[in-house]
């Protein structure tokens, strides 16, 4: 595969398009992919391409666990298979934990008719395969990029660059990040809550293989999660304190080795080795509106959820199936896709499901934080009534998986 055809900023003024897409991240690049295979003339515009993903390098340190529903979404975009192939850990159970009350809950595929819960995937494969796509489906990409100011005017969005150019579409999607500047020029505000958390991110070889199987443990800290790598070790994910995780990543690799080896309970025998660690912080935001006048947010511009469901991506994919067919739909009825009564189909829909998803979280979170032994044993009573309560723990595992 080639890699998409770049193109400065100082070029001429190009024709108007149906949709330009900001911010090539994963959401991002699914997005301009998705549309321009639906047969909308799409830009993607991105301040920096992605380094080129090489198998022979060390695995990514930033995973995700995708949901069957993202892997239809990139199915049907002709990019799963390459995924798949290259590097992708497919799981068919998960066990989560409490270390305070020792209750558990376990989902597993076959129990469920499902061949399988979900792959654990690089971000950079994922992103990087995306954007091997782009050209031959004939986004415009334009990078490096920054647009500077925007503006609604007669039937289009006009977009001012960096370096003078200007560029007009029907329809502007911010995908630029959890931090989004076109959100900020939008004047949409954001709700929602620092956990005061980072998350400490590795790879480990353990005694024990992964079996397949995303394992969990809530400590009073914050979640452990060790996940399986397709090359047989685990990713762990670790929240913890800001100052408890500035220790951790301090720590040598041996004392490393033994505090993880105690927190993940030994669950997978002793923990062998590792990788160099790094932290990102952890917190909730919600966009307080979803649209403006002929742009809408997508991804982790409209949401940033804490990564104990590990679905953070998996709701930004589902923005994009939902926009995708939002816009589809309003074509074939012969409507301005930009019209604001067609994002605000879009943006009702995502915005009430993402809501209560990151709200869930939220509370999941606020839950396994209790630590009077009252609330720990109510906590764990009521995780032992779910693990036997099939159809609900069933239904739970559907909605994960976005059926």
């Amino acid at each position: 595969m080639t890699a998409p055809v770049q193109e400065l900023a100082s070029r001429r003024r190009p024709p108007a398009l149906d949709v330009a897409v900001v911010g090539g991240g994963m959401a991002g690049a699914a997005t301009a992919l998705a549309l321009a295979r639906a047969g909308f003339s799409t830009a993607l515009l991105e301040a920096r391409a992605p380094a080129a993903w090489d198998a022979q390098a060390e695995v990514d340190l930033r995973v995700v666990g995708l949901a069957p529903s993202s892997v239809a979404l990139l199915d049907d975009l002709d990019v799963w298979t390459s995924i798949r192939k290259a590097r992708a850990a497919p799981y068919v159970h998960m066990h989560v934990w409490d270390a305070e009350s020792g209750a558990s809950i376990d989902f597993d595929a076959a129990s469920e008719g499902r061949d399988l819960l979900g792959h654990i995937v690089e971000n950079s494969l994922v992103q990087w395969t995306l954007w091997q796509a782009l050209q031959s489906a004939g986004v415009r990409v334009i990078c490096p990029a920054e647009v500077t100011a925007f503006e609604a005017r007669e039937g289009r969005i006009q977009l001012e660059l960096a370096g003078g150019e200007t560029l007009s579409a029907a329809l502007l999607v911010a995908a630029d990040g959890a931090a989004s500047p076109l959100r900020r020029l939008a004047g949409i505000g954001t709700r929602g809550r620092d956990y005061a958390q980072r998350a400490v991110v590795a790879h480990v070889t353990t005694e024990r293989p992964h079996q397949a199987t995303a394992w969990q443990r809530f400590l009073p800290g914050g979640p452990l999660a060790l996940l399986p790598l397709a090359d047989g070790r685990s990713s762990i994910v670790w929240s913890l304190p800001e100052a408890e995780a500035r220790r951790v990543l301090t720590l040598d690799e041996p004392a490393f080795l033994d505090e993880l080896g105690v927190a993940s309970d030994f669950r997978l025998g002793r923990v062998i080795a590792s990788t160099p660690r790094a932290a990102f912080p952890l917190k909730l935001q919600l966009a307080e509106r979803y649209q403006a006048e002929r742009l809408v947010l997508l991804g982790d511009a409209a949401h940033a959820v804490h990564p104990l469901a590990g679905q953070g991506v998996n709701l930004g994919l589902r923005d994009v199936a939902e926009l995708r067919d939002v816009l589809v739909d309003a074509r074939a009825a012969g409507r301005d896709i930009g019209a604001v009564h067609v994002l605000r189909r879009y943006a009702r829909r995502r915005r009430s499901a993402d809501t209560l998803d990151a709200l869930g979280f939220d509370a999941l979170a606020r839950v396994y934080a209790w630590q009077s032994p009252a609330l720990v044993a109510a906590r764990g009573l009521g995780v032992c009534v779910l693990d036997r309560l099939a159809p609900l723990k069933r239904r739970l595992s559907e909605h994960a998986a976005g059926y």
